[in-house]
């Protein structure tokens, strides 16, 4: 995978080429100081809200940029403040409205899909700015494309700019079972993969040859050579009538989530289908995988990012200093007791 691959990528890079074959959008530039307000670990307060100024303890008059929250205890009043961005707040108001009152947030490569948890209503749905800021700065996804956006990319040469973009989609309810991921190799659809792989849908197992076919039909009429590379993953949607939506475009390379296959066998293009004939796997049909029956359902890949990065690291000793320390904490809590006894 290529930083050139990876660029080709962007929404804004495809979205003008195949505007007509998936859903509405509207993309805006972030401005740098919204930028710094995203990566600033140390903002807790969402910024963009509506509701007017809380005040608790006792009224301050706040300036027209900033919009401070107070609490107090029994000793101190703590003051948060939340920077405001009234053009770029108005920018994206504008643009909700133009798409029906309600999007889908996104950045140039990712969606926060890793932190719907954190919305009121456990969507991406969002009305408001404040809706996107809660879900962006609460996504590792988002960060990743703000700090790591070539990862895992094997040339060495300088990353080039990225001009980050809010890409805002009209709001949509597509079911989870309607949704795939196709992989792309030398521009030939070599596989298949049910996005949600997580759930056993009925209809999909049913309708296999018919999803196939009108998977490999939209591929061949509307993407084929038509992309910006010969290599690339593409997602579709396909709804109850049996057509087809463009949902996005991912490099082919292992910052892509493969599904039910592996990478090296993306790669390799080996046993895609299982079968071990040459002759039938030369054959131009893509090899087809989906959840068979509710024995193989799976917890969701997002659940790990509801709980904190430090008990993740624990529980996988992904961080052995943190195991260490817990330990000795542990042994500390047991000597403590013993001295009790």
């Amino acid at each position: 995978m290529k930083k050139d691959q990876v660029m080709k990528c962007q929404f804004s890079a495809w979205y003008p080429l195949f505007k007509q074959h998936t859903i509405r959008s509207v993309v805006l530039p972030i401005p740098r100081n919204v930028i710094d307000y995203l990566l600033d670990d140390g903002t807790l307060v969402v910024s963009g809200s509506e509701d007017p100024p809380r005040c608790i303890q006792a009224d301050n008059e706040s300036s027209d940029d900033e919009e401070e929250v107070q609490w107090s205890d029994d000793e101190n009043t703590t003051t948060l403040t939340a920077p405001e961005f009234p053009e770029f707040a108005n920018e994206v108001q504008e643009a909700i409205n133009s798409l029906g009152g309600s999007v889908f947030p996104k950045m140039n490569w990712s969606a926060p899909r890793d932190a719907h948890w954190i919305a009121l209503n456990s969507s991406l749905k969002c009305k408001t700015l404040s809706d996107i800021f809660l879900l962006f700065k609460s996504s590792d996804f988002i960060m990743r494309d703000f700090t790591q956006p070539f990862i895992r990319c094997t040339d060495d040469s300088l990353d080039p700019p990225v001009e980050y973009e809010l890409v805002l989609r009209k709001w949509c309810e597509l079911i989870p079972g309607g949704e795939f991921r196709c992989f792309v190799k030398e521009n030939k659809l070599i596989g298949i993969s049910q996005r949600d792989y997580t759930q056993y849908y009925d209809h999909i197992n049913k309708q296999k040859a018919d999803v196939i076919n009108s998977l490999e039909e939209f591929f061949k009429q509307h993407i084929q050579y038509k992309f910006l590379d010969e290599d690339f993953v593409f997602d579709v949607y396909r709804d109850s009538m049996g057509r087809v939506w463009l949902i996005d475009f991912n490099p082919f390379g292992e910052v892509t989530d493969s599904l039910l296959f592996t990478w090296e066998e993306l790669v390799s293009r080996q046993n895609l289908t299982g079968i071990e004939s040459e002759e039938d796997r030369n054959q131009d049909c893509p090899a087809f995988r989906c959840t068979t029956s509710e024995v193989t359902v799976q917890p969701s890949p997002y659940l790990s990012y509801r709980i904190p990065k430090d008990f993740v690291d624990l529980t996988t000793g992904e961080d052995a200093f943190k195991l260490i320390d817990f330990l000795k904490l542990k042994r500390n809590e047991q000597e403590d007791s013993d001295n009790e006894s």
